[in-house]
């Protein structure tokens, strides 16, 4: 990559980033400002939301499986039978 279009994407990615601080700022009328320790616990509070929320997915993934393998065994059972 050449520096001039290193030095382009920088520029963009700080208006960017000042475009969003503003909008921080516009919104409780004074800039947002967090503590590491109060940063991480966002953090891990998120993550586990995630969790839970993957743990759920993988619930309803695995439901559908064992619904579609004994919709499977049913046919199956119901040609030798029929």
């Amino acid at each position: 990559m050449s520096d001039s279009s290193i030095g382009s994407g920088r520029r963009v990615l700080e208006r960017t980033l000042a475009r969003f601080r503003r909008r921080e700022e516009r919104r409780d009328g004074e800039p947002t400002v967090r503590s590491t320790s109060a940063f991480r616990a966002v953090v891990e509070e998120r993550l586990r939301s995630l969790e839970h929320q993957l743990d759920e997915v993988k619930g309803r993934v695995n439901g559908l499986i064992f619904l579609l393998a004994g919709a499977v065994a049913a046919q199956f059972v119901l040609r030798l039978v029929g």
